[in-house]
């Protein structure tokens, strides 16, 4: 008998926040592969700037962008997500490689928050990528591929 392997997933912190809002449009998908992470379908990934992002917008205001949550409400859901995506640590390896992707791709600013998502999974040999803003990794399409 072979065993099935479970496909390594990389989720941006927009999957957690579709995830938890019923309103946006990757809703759905989010749900669907937070549930293949539960099931053992999927193994699915982190690290600790996709939690931050994920708590700066559940927190913020909904007038502001953000999804109006107390804090109470945001760490509830950051402990379910830990229930089906592991956390990576984001260490010297992902240092190396992100200072390689900004030279790389000269990049400024927000990028390079990118940049880090894309070299905390090259660090840790992710390939693929859950997210809903695919054009934000364009750039790096040649170490990733983005989910669909």
């Amino acid at each position: 008998m072979v065993t099935k392997v479970a496909e390594e997933c990389f989720v941006d912190s927009n999957v957690l926040l579709a995830g938890c809002d019923e309103s946006r449009d990757f809703h759905s998908r989010a749900v669907r592969l937070l549930e293949e992470g539960l099931s053992g379908k999927r193994s699915l990934f982190a690290s600790g700037q996709v939690v931050r992002e994920f708590l700066v917008v559940a927190t913020r205001p909904v007038e502001a962008n953000g999804l109006g949550m107390g804090p109470g409400d945001a760490l509830s859901n950051v402990a379910e997500f830990s229930r089906c995506v592991r956390l990576l640590e984001e260490g010297d390896a992902v240092n190396q490689r992100l200072r390689e992707l900004v030279r790389k791709h000269r990049l400024r600013g927000k990028r390079i928050h990118d940049a880090n998502i894309v070299a905390t999974m090259v660090a840790h040999g992710l390939t693929r990528l859950a997210t809903a803003n695919e054009a934000d990794f364009k750039t790096f399409r040649d170490v990733i591929e983005v989910f669909d």
